[in-house]
């Protein structure tokens, strides 16, 4: 696949994914509701705090590349964006429902095992089991112009594998446990860090308070 995305552009464009189908109403998204959308903390790995011009250079970027397009409603001169994975001429960049569900989730959560995409991807498309799931993920494995997903090597101590997009490039598909260890101690890391200050904070109330006792006894 020729399409190399951003973690930002993966984002704006999850998210036009998603609200399409939760909130069609609404849809197309206006700058703000986009903004919204991208900064949700359910739903989203990781958070972000995006701002709205950067939202929309990002959604500038991807209608360069005709996967969003911007439009004006009727009597506004509001621009609202809106993906451009369906409806298209050529079929390259072409996905159905079932699809986009699956590439919507993978874009804002990550990677994910067949039983967390199922649940996470009702919101868009309801899979009737996992068998239709795979059906979908092996669709976007096998796609001439893809391959748009891939999956990854069970971590140790799991049983199911994980299934990545590849819209950001090639993905390591090596069991991730090195990376989860890395995670787990830069937080170990920091909370020992914080440890520290707090106790050289706690010592260093201890002589304030010797030091104003002191001051006191001298009335």
């Amino acid at each position: 696949m020729d399409i190399i995305l951003s973690p930002l552009e993966l984002r704006v464009l999850g998210c036009l994914i998603e609200k399409e189908a939760t909130t069609p109403d609404v849809y197309p998204l206006s700058l703000n509701a986009l903004t919204s959308a991208c900064n949700q903390k359910t739903n989203r790995d990781p958070v972000m705090n995006l701002n709205e011009d950067t939202v929309l250079d990002t959604a500038e970027s991807l209608i360069k590349k005709s996967l969003a397009t911007s439009r004006s409603g009727a009597g506004s001169r509001v621009s609202k964006f809106a993906h451009r994975l369906t409806h298209r001429l050529l079929d390259d960049l072409e996905f159905s429902r079932p699809e986009l569900a699956v590439l919507s989730v993978l874009f804002l959560r990550g990677p994910q095992t067949p039983g967390e995409l199922k649940s996470r991807c009702a919101r868009i498309h309801s899979f009737a089991d996992t068998a239709e799931l795979l059906a979908s993920i092996e669709n976007l494995e096998q796609r001439a112009a893809g391959p748009y997903v891939v999956k990854l090597a069970t971590r140790p101590g799991h049983k199911e594998s994980r299934y990545a997009h590849l819209f950001a490039g090639e993905v390591e598909s090596a069991p991730d446990s090195d990376a989860s260890a890395t995670v787990v101690s830069d937080e170990a890391a920091r909370i020992t860090q914080l440890e520290h200050q707090v106790s050289g904070l706690r010592s260093d109330l201890d002589a304030l308070r010797a030091d104003f006792e002191l001051f006191v006894k001298q009335f």
